[in-house]
């Protein structure tokens, strides 16, 4: 493998004192003993719950080159033999790392926020630029204090597009991560009650997100959802920040980047997009209507970055959801077959609103169902009763009749829902996987909509390894 950084060029970014026989390179960096390759430095942060130095020896025994300690912790390291880089802090030095890749980068660099499709806009942009040249963005969801910094120190000094996810449970959190990322392009999906219960109100989120402008570099763009509510918040701040190059996307007639028309058949969508002054019809791989309005964001925005608009939207084409975000399997039941959605990886009223449209737009077969499976949305504090509550109105407006949720904080919405809907409640996702496993039937359209922590993945799951996948469908991995 090529090196990521050279020794001396490590030494010099993270202020470190090398102790032992240090390699020439490293091929790349890793904070998890488990995971790690072989030639790879690994960093052991002390993180909430584990810290990294306790496993700095099975790091070394799985292959690491390179350990990376604070100075602190170097004597419970006791007769450890091998190469150790010792710094004064190490997330500081990961830290460092990561301005140093920055540093030394002519990459077009896009940061991503948003409240929702965050995640998925970040692998559309991916997928797309890699058509157009190398692409580094960031793994999973790795958007935070520790994610963001390994992401850039992992990013090779050669890389064309940088694409980074940059995440918020409360403010002030943003700000010092763009400030590592200086992004050429600050991209904002949209703004929704996502993490609630730690704001009083969507324009102090929107206030939130807004810090990513404070990164920018010099000349950077700005691109901003037209079609959100707190579009005026997120202009005004962007103004404050110095940013001169405001841009805008949605399907409001004023968007520099228009969604002209969204159409969902069965076997295929298609979405009609100015962009850059042309019309463009684009096939698209991953289905609903949310998904197309997060097509045109990473179409202005690869237009902003200078990225080839034809090849992009070629790339778009081949898109498909990833695991947990709105992933496709047909499986087999009966003679017949099911389709089952997966979107748990995570929830808030946005994306529950947009999980709905998805299941109102995928017909079922032969006497089949739609079927909305729906756990907690966790983080909305004193507003939960509320914005559960509130879905029930979607549900009807989309002619969802048949509602199987669980959860404590669902038992709003099983109290909101009219007589004509027909409920199912179980307290948690244990008894919705009960009941799921054992209900369904061919023809049926099962979405399965639910914050992480609520365990409704392992519903998906146990379909999975219940159900074969019916012939022209992909599994999970």
């Amino acid at each position: 493998m090529s090196v990521l950084w050279t020794i001396a060029d490590l030494i010099a970014a993270t202020h470190g004192r090398p102790i032992g026989a240090m390699p020439a390179g490293i091929t790349g960096i890793s904070i998890d003993s488990r995971s790690i390759n072989t030639g790879e430095a690994f960093f052991a942060i002390k993180g909430d719950r584990v810290d990294g130095h306790d496993f700095a020896g099975l790091a070394y025994a799985n292959g690491a080159a390179l350990l990376v300690v604070s100075e602190g912790k170097l004597p419970a390291l006791g007769r450890l033999t091998a190469p150790i880089l010792v710094v004064k802090e190490v997330l500081q030095a990961l830290v460092d790392l990561g301005c140093a890749a920055r540093d030394r980068s002519a990459a077009k660099v896009i940061a991503v926020t948003g409240s929702v499709g965050k995640t998925t806009t970040k692998e559309m942009l991916r997928h797309s630029l890699s058509a157009c040249g190398s692409v580094h963005a960031s793994a999973a969801s790795f958007n935070n204090h520790w994610g963001v910094p390994l992401t850039l120190a992992r990013m090779p000094e050669n890389t064309t597009y940088g694409v980074f996810e940059i995440g918020m449970n409360h403010p002030d959190e943003i700000r010092p991560l763009v400030k590592m990322v200086r992004p050429h392009v600050a991209l904002v999906t949209t703004i929704a009650a996502a993490h609630l219960g730690n704001f009083a109100s969507l324009d102090e989120i929107a206030l939130a997100k807004a810090e990513i402008f404070e990164g920018l570099a010099p000349g950077g763009h700005a691109l901003l959802n037209r079609d959100n509510e707190q579009f005026d918040v997120l202009e005004q701040a962007a103004r404050a920040a110095g940013v001169e190059h405001i841009h805008t996307f949605g399907a409001d007639p004023r968007a520099e980047f228009r969604l002209i028309d969204y159409v969902a058949g069965q076997r295929s969508n298609v979405l009609w997009a100015s962009i850059g002054g042309q019309t463009l019809e684009i096939p698209m791989g991953a289905p609903g209507r949310h998904i197309a309005d997060n097509a045109v964001a990473v179409l202005g925005a690869a237009y902003l970055a200078g990225a080839d608009i034809e090849t992009v939207m070629k790339a778009l084409a081949t898109m498909q959801p990833e695991k947990g975000r709105g992933r496709r399997y047909r499986l087999a039941i009966d003679g017949g077959y099911f389709t089952l959605i997966d979107e748990s990886y995570n929830a808030n009223p946005a994306s529950m609103r947009a999980a709905i449209a998805l299941l109102r737009d995928t017909v079922p077969g032969e006497g089949g169902r739609r079927i909305a499976v729906l756990g907690d949305m966790l983080e909305m504090g004193e507003f939960s009763g509320q914005v559960h509550a509130e879905l029930a109105a979607p549900l009807a407006e989309a002619g969802i009749d048949d509602v199987w949720i669980g959860g404590t904080e669902m038992a709003a919405l099983r109290d909101a829902l009219g007589e004509e809907a027909r409920v199912e409640y179980r307290d948690d996702a244990d008894g919705m996987q009960a009941l799921v496993l054992q209900a369904v039937r061919p023809g049926d359209v099962l979405v399965v909509k639910s914050s992480k922590s609520t365990g409704f993945s392992r519903i998906v799951a146990a379909l999975l390894d219940k159900h074969e996948a019916f012939p022209d469908t992909e599994r999970a991995e």
